[in-house]
């Protein structure tokens, strides 16, 4: 039998679990769930004077004076829409192993009723194909957390997949960075790191391809104060790495959805003829000829000129391939 002093995290315990506006626990309820789950045999004054030391406490609770009914805890650290929105979030985002989705997931449900949590799995939970096989990223994460917070080098092994669809090393030697951020770009997390040769300018890795992080001691400076993280993800279209330059685009207007989607909007629409608009960019060159693609019927390269039948010839030797 539990000790009869720790009634009221007992109490608290089944008030999370089993109850919520929908599942109202009458004071016979309760004394049946203290009795069968915790073996504790309470008087009814007991309970109220329990439920005193909740709301005393912090606790939210709505009483039978309430709503007529019974008890239950009215408000939690997140209410159920926050919790099935970042559930949700975790469970799409192919960045996250199922191991660690299944793990942050339940986390996240222990907020909720066992009513609630099966309203989740029943209604909303669908095998994720997509998921990445690395497992590393918690740990990932928090070691380059350490290595930004204390200045120091960070040590991995930059992976890719190979024919197999098997994380591979890209190469036998390791990689040495130093980590400046963790920034969200193109759905997915990336590291923003320099290297001692070339302070001057950013790199980035995807956080999900990174594996065996390891701080050394070396440590590294500061960077300037007029450096932007941010600004160098958002130039770096589709996190494609190269020189970044304004480029021009002639866009339709069925797209602009798209358009604000990827660029913001902050972005600046220049209307031309035909239905269409133009949009300037500070980008790559292979960002760009990647957004052309995939708009093929809706954008057209207009600047630089060099770009523009480089473009063009990628494509006629496309339909060289489909002849």
């Amino acid at each position: 039998m539990a000790e009869k002093k720790y009634s009221a995290f007992a109490l608290l315990d089944i008030l999370i679990n089993y109850s919520d506006e929908d599942h109202i626990l009458s004071a016979k309820d309760i004394q049946k769930y203290l009795l069968d789950l915790y073996d504790l045999d309470l008087e009814r004054r007991t309970i109220y004077s329990n439920l005193e030391i909740l709301e005393q406490a912090g606790y939210i609770l709505s009483k039978y004076d309430d709503n007529g009914v019974g008890y239950y805890l009215e408000e939690r650290d997140f209410d159920k829409s926050e919790i099935l929105l970042l559930c949700n979030a975790i469970h799409s985002s192919h960045f996250i192993s199922s191991k660690q989705s299944d793990i942050l997931i339940k986390k996240l449900l222990s907020n909720l009723s066992k009513y609630q949590q099966k309203e989740f799995r029943d209604n909303v939970y669908m095998p994720n194909p997509q998921k990445t096989p690395n497992k590393e990223l918690m740990y990932t994460i928090s070691t380059i957390s350490e290595a930004i917070r204390d200045k120091k080098v960070l040590r991995f092994t930059y992976t890719k997949y190979n024919k197999d669809k098997e994380l591979v090393a890209r190469r036998d030697e390791p990689y040495y960075v130093e980590p400046r951020y963790i920034v969200y770009a193109d759905t997915r997390p990336y590291l923003i790191a320099t290297n001692a040769k070339h302070r001057e300018s950013f790199t980035h890795y995807r956080l999900d391809r990174i594996k065996n992080a390891y701080i050394t001691e070396e440590k590294y400076p500061p960077l300037p104060k007029t450096s932007d993280a941010y600004e160098y993800a958002r130039n770096k279209l589709f996190m494609f790495s190269g020189e970044i330059k304004p480029i021009t685009f002639k866009c339709a207007e069925r797209i602009i959805d798209q358009m604000i989607d990827i660029f913001g909007t902050n972005i600046i629409f220049v209307p031309t003829k035909d239905n269409t608009f133009s949009i300037t960019i500070n980008t790559s060159e292979t960002g760009a000829i990647f957004l052309a693609q995939q708009y093929l019927d809706a954008i057209e390269i207009i600047e630089p000129k060099a770009l523009r039948k480089k473009f063009k010839e990628e494509l006629n030797k496309a339909i060289k391939r489909y002849k």
